[in-house]
């Protein structure tokens, strides 16, 4: 049967972006301008047709809250979601997706790991395939310095083994979901084992992922905490459980 091609065509109705973020004070407004950028550019390009930017403020002790407070006040497209404890970059995730009000969603991190001028072509691949989900992995990680890359290499091929997921970088701040996929995927996770959490999850129901490279930008200002002791502990306490969680789960896709 023949496609219509203004089917195929039609822009996506909206994109929410949304930044799990603590103690950002340095980062939160470069990141927010340039994912006005990137949105202007796919409303102008109509593959959107409106946008959001949510900042989830995991309870900074930094001026990250008020920050966002001012950004919002001055762009009814910017929205904040505090919360009133820290629960992690799990907590804030679910939040993220929770609040999320499009038919596309982007997380990413609030140090932009990659240029924003990516996001176009995601959403192009996304369209053009189908996909439900377009995960970006880096061509090279060498920036975040070569121990974490000894990390992310042994934890991706932790993850291919256990649960047979075929990801490159599967903790990665770039995930473009349809909002579809959360009707059936529920995160429990409240480490950083919530990116593998999705993926896992998202494909064992039978939604599709593509993958893209993309140039990394490691982090210059503040540091990171995701290859501490115990970030790495929480990450295989959830990583087990979710083995058990999964027995059983069919496709519904």
């Amino acid at each position: 049967m023949p496609v219509d091609a203004a089917t195929v065509s039609e822009p996506f109705e909206k994109l929410s972006i949304f930044y799990p973020m603590w103690n950002e004070e340095e980062y939160i407004e470069r990141a927010i301008v340039a994912g006005r950028r990137a949105c202007e550019r796919l409303v102008a390009a109509g593959e959107i047709r409106d946008y959001e930017l949510i900042v989830v403020d995991d309870a900074s002790t930094d001026q990250t809250g008020p920050i966002a407070d001012q950004l919002a006040a001055a762009d009814p497209r910017i929205r904040v979601v505090h919360h009133p404890r820290n629960r992690k970059l799990g907590g804030a995730i679910k939040t993220g997706f929770a609040a999320a009000t499009g038919d596309v969603i982007l997380y990413t991190d609030a140090d932009l790991p990659f240029d924003m001028a990516e996001l176009p072509r995601a959403v192009r691949l996304m369209r053009d395939y189908d996909a439900d989900i377009i995960s970006a992995y880096r061509f090279d990680r060498t920036g975040e310095g070569y121990l974490r890359s000894v990390y992310t290499f042994v934890y991706n091929l932790i993850i291919r083994t256990l649960f047979k997921v075929k990801a490159r970088d599967i903790n990665f701040a770039f995930k473009l979901c349809r909002a579809r996929v959360f009707d059936h995927v529920e995160l429990h996770s409240e480490g950083s084992f919530i990116d593998a959490e999705l993926v896992i999850r998202a494909t064992r129901l039978g939604y599709e992922m593509l993958q893209f490279g993309v140039d990394y930008f490691p982090r210059t200002r503040g540091e990171s905490t995701l290859s501490s002791p115990g970030v790495i502990v929480t990450i295989v306490k959830e990583m087990w459980g979710l083995r058990s969680d999964l027995e059983g789960i069919e496709p519904v896709v």
